[in-house]
């Protein structure tokens, strides 16, 4: 739509520069019919002239792609509200990944849906056995937003464990962890996975669990049989209805049979997305639906 609605506003060759046309308009008027478009639209029609560049500054045209919950959202993640700070400034702010609690999380707003996005390092995740390099290794790379993911060995008992407390805008968000099978390293200039301690995943499943505000729990599970590849493993979803209290949510993927070892895991994070983006995840392959053992979608 921005290229066909930003042709309305260009003088044709031959015409007069007297001739009235839609760039005449009211910076007022401007500023009214371009709020109705997306954000990149917007910065498109910017680039036409001053009124249109001006029109797009004006603040109820980005107050309107905030969530309206923004105040509390900037207080969380920038630590101040800026007095001075235009909405334009505000919105670009909140949609580039803001890094909060100690750099374990990264969070984003969604242009497409106003909803937030965010990611937990898997330093920010309670891990057993993390701390015992028998068992598990920090290693940097740059597949991870975070730079480092935390790599499996072996180990007999394989759980992780998570919370995050969050204001929310209003949605359905879905859950993730971000896994793969095989040791991430680089060769030749291109990334390249090692399978070689790939084991004891085809014996049971990995079962993952949700659980939110008061105490509402799914569970699913799903067999890791793909290596060489990043994929997001579904965990659950949840709704949020009332923006102004924080979300809370409890996850954990775990694997406890003791029968067997489990190795040759990446995990890089766990994500939380507006459910719309399991579609483009799904997409683009990037995707493992999980088997439900008993889901539940709860407001919160």
């Amino acid at each position: 739509m921005g290229a066909s609605f930003s042709a309305l506003f260009i003088v044709q060759d031959g015409a007069s520069s007297s001739s009235p046309c839609l760039g005449d308009l009211p910076e007022s008027c401007v500023a009214s019919i371009i709020q109705h478009l997306d954000p990149p639209e917007i910065c498109k029609l910017a680039k036409l002239n001053r009124a249109f560049s001006a029109a797009s500054w004006a603040d109820f045209v980005w107050e309107s792609k905030l969530p309206p919950n923004y105040h509390i959202l900037v207080h969380k993640i920038l630590g101040f509200v800026p007095q001075n700070l235009g909405k334009r400034d505000i919105y670009r702010r909140l949609c580039r990944p803001n890094t909060f609690d100690g750099g374990a999380k990264k969070v984003w707003l969604h242009k497409s849906t106003g909803g937030v996005c965010m990611s937990i390092s898997s330093k920010g995740l309670q891990i057993t056995g993390i701390d015992d390099r028998r068992y598990w290794n920090h290693i940097p790379t740059n597949e991870s937003r975070f730079h480092s993911i935390a790599y499996l060995r072996q180990i007999w008992w394989f759980e992780v464990n998570g919370e995050v407390e969050f204001p929310f805008p209003v949605g359905t968000y879905s859950v993730f962890f971000r896994l793969q099978l095989g040791r991430a390293s680089r060769g030749f200039g291109r990334g390249i996975c090692d399978p070689k301690q790939v084991h004891g995943w085809d014996i049971k499943p990995v079962r993952f669990q949700l659980w939110t505000s008061g105490d509402k729990h799914s569970t699913c599970e799903c067999s890791l049989n793909e290596a060489g590849k990043w994929f997001h493993y579904h965990v659950g979803d949840f709704n949020v209805e009332n923006p102004d209290s924080s979300t809370k949510i409890k996850l954990s993927m775990t694997q406890i049979d003791c029968t067997n070892t489990k190795g040759g895991l990446c995990l890089d994070s766990v994500v939380i997305y507006p459910s719309a983006s399991r579609e483009r995840l799904k997409h683009k392959g990037f995707l493992k639906c999980t088997k439900r053992c008993c889901h539940m979608l709860h407001s919160i």
